[in-house]
């Protein structure tokens, strides 16, 4: 039988490349930029700075930017598989219960250990309202003796 067909995760696609291809185009300019300026003429001026700021902080936020959205990507990938093998695992126990013969052959899914424990150990021993006068009234009559 043939895998029904699921609709495919979010994938981060146009609006993050535009943003990654946009940083680079930036970047290439300020590049080619500085690397003008810096062929023209022989000393350093407030041009160079700029460029070389432009070019650098062009960069950065392109390689910040593609490394997002490589991370997004491979984020809904994994979420994706989650999803599906949770849907695998509930059909899984929900075929396996309706074509079991009796209750035995289903296997629960497990609860917290000690929730039925813990209802039988706390019984009103453990707390002592404060105007009881419980250990709070023996601890009171000992300083002032």
């Amino acid at each position: 039988m043939a895998e029904p067909s699921r609709p495919q995760p979010y994938q981060p696609g146009a609006v993050s490349l535009f943003f990654v291809a946009k940083a680079g185009v930036f970047a290439a300019a300020f590049w080619i930029w500085l690397l003008v300026l810096a062929l023209r003429t022989s000393s350093a001026t407030g041009l160079h700075v700029l460029a070389a700021t432009g070019a650098i902080t062009t960069t950065l936020v392109g390689v910040v930017l593609g490394a997002r959205m490589a991370l997004q990507h491979s984020a809904a990938v994994r979420h994706a598989e989650v999803k599906k093998l949770l849907v695998d695992i509930s059909w899984n126990a929900f075929a396996a219960a309706g074509n079991a013969e009796s209750a035995g052959k289903v296997v629960p899914f497990p609860t917290a250990p000690g929730d039925g424990d813990r209802a039988g150990h706390r019984l009103g021993a453990d707390r002592v309202s404060v105007l009881d006068g419980g250990a709070g009234a023996r601890d009171r009559s000992d300083r002032r003796r």
